[in-house]
């Protein structure tokens, strides 16, 4: 029941990207059409499209974690055997628990003065637009802190430190993924 609700918070957050980046195609768009025929465009469409593209990088950044797919050097991982990749695995999501510590306390500390300011156009309030910092934060050092729980009592998921080391061969990737669709 958990999983399936996860699974379907995931797909929400999945859609919602699509939506942002289908909304910055639009006024993107929608602007070099304006400019090229007649010589104007719509200020808030310029606005609007730097604030998307913020929510989609940082809302982004929350789905590719659960898919452990971030940028990661695996060059060492992967020569090294379950205990050295456990070991790798365990320092390396302590030190992303910490930066995600740091993060969300950086942002709340700045929402305040983020509060009192607003977007020269739209007029939005940019906490909307840098309040994202704590989704992003919350989410990853989650999953990053149950990943951590999981690797420590000897409960990782089939597959997920093969993944971790960047062998997603067909085998690894199936029970990776075996998890999530269940």
């Amino acid at each position: 029941m958990l999983r399936r609700i996860e699974n379907g918070f995931f797909r929400f957050l999945e859609f919602l990207l699509v939506a942002l980046l289908a909304g910055m195609v639009v006024m993107v768009f929608g602007n070099v059409l304006m400019r090229w025929f007649a010589n104007s465009g719509i200020l808030i469409s310029e606005e609007m499209s730097r604030f998307f593209f913020v929510w989609l990088t940082f809302i982004g950044a929350v789905v590719v974690a659960r898919e452990n797919a971030h940028l990661g050097v695996d060059a060492l991982t992967r020569v090294l055997g379950p205990r050295g990749r456990l070991v790798c695995m365990v320092v390396a999501d302590s030190l992303v628990l910490v930066c995600c510590a740091v993060f969300f306390w950086g942002t709340l500390a700045q929402a305040p003065n983020n509060a009192t300011n607003v977007a020269s156009v739209s007029g939005l309030n940019m906490l909307w637009v840098f309040g994202v910092g704590l989704f992003t934060s919350f989410g990853i050092g989650t999953m990053t802190a149950l990943r951590l729980v999981r690797a420590l009592a000897g409960r990782l998921r089939p597959g997920e430190l093969a993944a971790f080391a960047g062998e997603m061969g067909d085998d690894a990737l199936v029970h990776s993924l075996k998890g999530k669709l269940e």
